[in-house]
């Protein structure tokens, strides 16, 4: 081709394909920068938010070490997923970001208690002890709670109800209070035998730490940071759902190797965007019936919303949930996290605390989780169809490990282990409980009259309505040890089909059983160790429980189809599902599997390392 022709040809190709293209750029922050500088390796900026102005799809921004208080409210998104916006740590160094400011100026009132004044110049336009918790579903048994939080050395006091609380001697628990008025805005508290003006005392001055004020920030990357300390309001299914960190209403969020903690309600938000009907529900299912109507309207689809990664962040001291989302977790999936200590000072309760609380949890793979010492494990609340619960680790959680409410199916809980005094409870149907060791109770319910949605397949479009009678439920391969019960499913409304469970040490099977082991004297001396290099769990196996069977592999073949949605049990990319591997990822003798999550351990007294 002569250059005469190629000018030709340029001239005739649309303008964005002829373009130079620009690369894709590094930006840098310290704390000795200057939002001044141009964000190179010798010029940083001085803070995440001045870097994420500059930023553009394909840009990475390197924070290194400090703290930042500030709340990063990204402008914009990435493009694609291989043209996302980064913000990340720089590789180890150790980065905060957080919600609170450093007080000084304490004045000593009496004893222990210490009090200091502020203006409210010094909050800005949000002042969290002004701010109360509120919201669809919350109770505050009896008495005001705030979004403020008072911090020394980096653990939270808690909010007495009242001045006269925080007047007498330090309990357990140190306490604070405050007052605001016209112009200051007082807080006392508790410091018990120190100064807090020798120590790190700060205080909650931003209702988060990530979180973009607009909705639509797509495919955007959280990586390495340590985020603290934010002024969460509390996030029902009918609001728009803050967190500490949060993706508001987007789609294609990375949020990994994090440590997120000392959120007052949630740590981390998949949640739905707000709205003027944002908690005007009235607490009840037609509110979310029609909460759900205006989020299709508002663009809740699979082209544009979910399919975020949460994978390998450490999640504690948040007091409504570790994980929260409602409607906006579509299509992801939450991975290696570590999610404890959440809701355990129960100040106020209602009906949205977990480790992992999630409304529609379509086709969302929740694998490989440790979630411990909180209210209640996982919660999966309404459309839970697609959902995949596989090797997860459950124990020392005050309520159950796994509550599935009003879910019509399909959803497979497979490979886990529920060691805590409840393992489940069931208000759902359509579910595939496979290859689980349950060690704590379970509940039933026999029917609950609320109309809820199930869709089509792999899909937010609303395929139709149902109440919720129990039954449609399988259960295969499992060990039930002691406290599980699993007869009231012989007053299932549905059918139910078991197989291949082993129950000891008194557990109880259903009538539908078929293929059980049952052994009620043998104790398998459950006892999960907490060692320096992790969890062990401590067991005993016989080798009759492998030998005497002939369990079947489970297989969508085997599985069916969940039936109020008419639907198949299958993988979110519509291929079949195969329970080959175990708690480990080691492959499973597929002509006759081992029963619970571990394939062919071995045999006597056993101890395996499970986190």
């Amino acid at each position: 081709m002569t250059r005469a022709a190629m000018l030709t040809l340029a001239a005739l190709l649309p303008a964005t394909l002829v373009a130079p293209v620009a690369a894709a750029r590094e930006l840098h922050v310290s704390v000795n920068g200057n939002d001044d500088n141009d964000g190179s390796p010798s010029n940083p900026y001085k803070t995440i938010s001045a870097a994420a102005h500059a930023a553009y799809p394909g840009d990475v921004i390197t924070v290194h070490a400090g703290v930042y208080r500030e709340r990063v409210n990204p402008p914009r998104g990435g493009e694609s997923d291989t043209k996302r916006i980064v913000y990340q740590a720089a590789p180890g160094e150790h980065v905060e970001i957080k919600g609170s400011e450093v007080v000084t100026g304490w004045a000593k009132v009496q004893d222990d208690v210490w009090q200091v004044v502020l203006p409210n110049a010094f909050f800005g336009g949000f002042n969290p002890y002004s701010d109360l918790i509120h919201g669809d579903w919350f109770s505050p048994k009896g008495r005001e709670h705030h979004t403020g939080a008072v911090y020394l050395n980096g653990e939270w006091l808690t909010e007495a109800a009242a001045l006269d609380e925080v007047m007498k001697p330090v309990g357990t628990d140190p306490l604070w209070f405050a007052r605001v008025d016209a112009e200051n805005t007082t807080i006392w508290a508790q410091f018990k035998g120190v100064d807090p003006n020798e120590q790190l005392v700060e205080i909650n001055v931003r209702r988060t730490v990530f979180y973009p004020e607009k909705p639509g920030m797509n495919f955007i990357t959280v990586r390495g940071f340590m985020l603290r300390h934010a002024a969460t309001q509390w996030a029902p299914p009918t609001a728009e759902q803050t967190g500490l960190i949060g993706t508001h209403w987007s789609k294609g969020w990375i949020i990994e190797n994090n440590t997120v903690s000392h959120s007052v309600c949630s740590g981390i938000a998949l949640g739905k965007h707000g709205d003027e009907f944002d908690n005007t529900s009235a607490d009840t299912a037609e509110g979310y019936v029609e909460t759900i109507k205006r989020a299709i309207e508002h663009g809740w689809s699979k082209e544009n919303i979910g399919h975020h990664i949460v994978r390998n962040n450490t999640i504690s001291h948040c007091e409504q949930t570790g994980i929260v989302g409602s409607l906006g977790a579509v299509f992801s999936t939450v991975t290696g996290n570590t999610i404890h200590d959440i809701h355990v000072r129960r100040l106020f309760t209602g009906a949205e605390m977990a480790g992992i609380k999630l409304h529609a949890a379509i086709d969302v793979e929740i694998r490989r989780n440790h979630i411990f010492r909180t209210c209640l494990g996982l919660w999966l609340d309404w459309m839970a169809q697609g959902a995949r619960v596989s090797g997860n680790l459950f124990h020392d959680n005050l309520g159950q490990d796994l509550f599935v409410e009003v879910n019509h199916g399909p959803f497979v809980v497979d490979n886990n282990i529920f060691l805590s005094p409840t393992a489940l409870l069931s208000l759902s149907q359509g579910g595939a409980y496979v290859h689980n060791l349950m060690a704590g109770g379970f509940v039933v319910i026999p029917f609950d009259a609320r109309m809820t949605p199930f869709h089509k397949a792999h899909s937010t479009e609303l395929a139709g309505m149902h109440d919720n009678p129990c039954g449609d439920d399988r259960y295969y391969n499992n060990i039930v040890v002691e406290r599980a019960d699993l007869s009231p499913y012989d007053e299932a409304k549905l059918p139910v089909w078991m197989s291949g469970n082993v129950f000891l040490k008194g557990a109880k099977p259903s009538k539908h059983e078929t293929d059980a082991l049952i052994a009620p004297e043998f104790d398998p001396g459950l006892k999960l160790i907490d060692k320096a290099d992790g969890y062990y769990l401590e067991f005993t196996l016989d080798r009759a429980w492998i030998g005497e069977q002939a369990r079947k592999l489970v297989t969508t073949d085997l599985l069916g189809k969940a039936a109020i949605p008419d639907l198949p049990f299958e993988q979110r990319d519509a291929t079949p599902i195969r329970v080959d591997t175990d708690y480990f990822g080691n492959k499973r003798n597929e002509a006759n599997p081992t029963p619970g999550p571990f394939e062919n351990p071995g045999t006597g007294q056993l101890m395996l390392k499970v986190w």
